[in-house]
């Protein structure tokens, strides 16, 4: 490939630096201009919701590559610099500091928290400066509410359950979600709650949240218990993200929930998605997924940098993701449809090993590992593997 190309890469957390690094690693010597909007360097989001939060980690233990590093591999780094615009016939990236030319973009801008009632004080946690301000609030806090039932939900109230706060965890839907993997998991993870110290109270709705004289009120109804209330020291709001795709609404990329992108994160001519802004067409369903997860980021964006240098594809990335609830490690390797059931529900229970499964036609093409041993969660990953894979490497489910 030749020297001459620029490479410019939008969005300079896990899933931008791993395009860097790929790209160097593979041999690429042209030139790689990193874009990213927080003043930080690039750090790696999930340990916030973990690590930092549970006070394991000091937030800089985020950061995976210092100056000296990026100089190193010649990667120009532009922290506090924010994308705001695309022109694709140009192949030009406006920004908060100027106009930016690429021969290959790539789009790595990840989520923003969706955020409501931060007026009345509520919590949200995206940034390395919300997980530091967040630990701060729940070390001292009494009562924690959190209002959203997904896996950042019930990371954040294993959390507050873990510096010894009383927890509601709210949900509008009556399950807990988990994922990709959905909400098959659900049963498991409400008796996961419960028996930690969790209030749970699903299928409700938040209606206002406003200050109180001891804290903060959270107005709830249901249409089974009607209205009610919570009061809480601290409110914590993990209601999903935003794909970060304002700055592209004008410029002829297909936006639905993300950038949608074909098997190999192609979005247009010359110009990639990866990480949680990226919406991969998925080979299960055929449908434009995102997944938000660490190790798909990571894998996407090598996928995409390898068929950057070496002009040709590469196989697909199998979705990968996992989580730390109230000290279970529950991991999802593989492809999941909503419709279908996981194999080996019952067993699920407490801290005792299981393994479940999710399949289609007698193949077995994802497997969710409850507290299960390293190796043998490599060896289900195998059994995904074989049977969902043929020799060029792309899944045929």
């Amino acid at each position: 490939m030749s020297t001459r190309l620029r490479i410019v890469i939008v969005g300079a957390s896990l899933a931008g630096l791993t395009v860097a690094e790929t790209l160097r690693a593979e041999g690429f010597a042209g030139d790689i201009v990193l874009l990213g909007d927080e003043a930080h360097l690039p750090y790696s989001r999930p340990p916030l919701s973990k690590q930092v939060l549970l006070g394991d980690w000091e937030a800089p233990q985020s950061i995976i590559k210092s100056e000296a590093e990026l100089a190193e591999l010649n990667i120009e780094f532009c922290g506090s610099t924010t994308a705001t615009g695309l022109d694709l016939h140009n192949k030009l990236v406006t920004t908060s500091t100027g106009q930016v030319p690429y021969d290959k973009l790539v789009i790595a801008t990840g989520t923003h928290a969706r955020r409501m009632w931060s007026d009345a004080g509520v919590h949200t946690l995206r940034t390395i400066d919300d997980a530091e301000a967040m630990r701060s609030e729940l070390r001292g806090a009494r009562r924690v509410a959190v209002l959203g039932a997904g896996v950042l939900g019930s990371e954040i109230a294993s959390a507050a359950r873990h510096f010894g706060a009383e927890v509601t965890l709210v949900g509008r839907s009556p399950r807990i979600s988990f994922g990709a993997v959905g909400t098959a998991l659900s049963p498991a993870l409400e008796q996961l709650h419960r028996s930690n110290g969790v209030e749970l109270r699903l299928a409700t709705a938040v209606t206002n949240v406003s200050p109180s004289a001891d804290g903060l009120e959270v107005e709830l109804h249901s249409e089974v218990e009607g209205s009610s209330r919570v009061h809480a020291d601290v409110v914590i709001a993990a209601i999903g993200g935003i794909p970060c795709t304002e700055w592209l609404a004008d410029s002829g990329l297909t936006l639905e929930n993300g950038v949608v992108c074909d098997a190999q994160g192609l979005a247009a001519p010359d110009v990639y998605a990866v990480g949680d802004v990226a919406a991969w067409t998925d080979p299960l369903s055929g449908r434009a997924i995102r997944v938000e997860h660490q190790t798909n980021a990571i894998e996407q964006a090598m996928a995409v940098a390898i068929t950057i240098v070496h002009e040709r594809e590469s196989p697909a990335p199998v979705p990968f993701f996992w989580s730390e609830i109230h000290g279970a490690r529950i991991k999802a390797y593989g492809w999941f449809a909503p419709q279908r059931a996981l194999t080996g529900l019952d067993d699920t229970a407490g801290d005792a090993p299981c393994l479940l499964g999710a399949e289609h036609e007698g193949r077995s093409h994802g497997i969710v590992a409850w507290n299960l041993p390293p190796r043998a969660f490599r060896e289900a990953r195998a059994r995904v593997d074989a049977a969902v894979f043929v020799p060029d490497g792309q899944p045929q489910l």
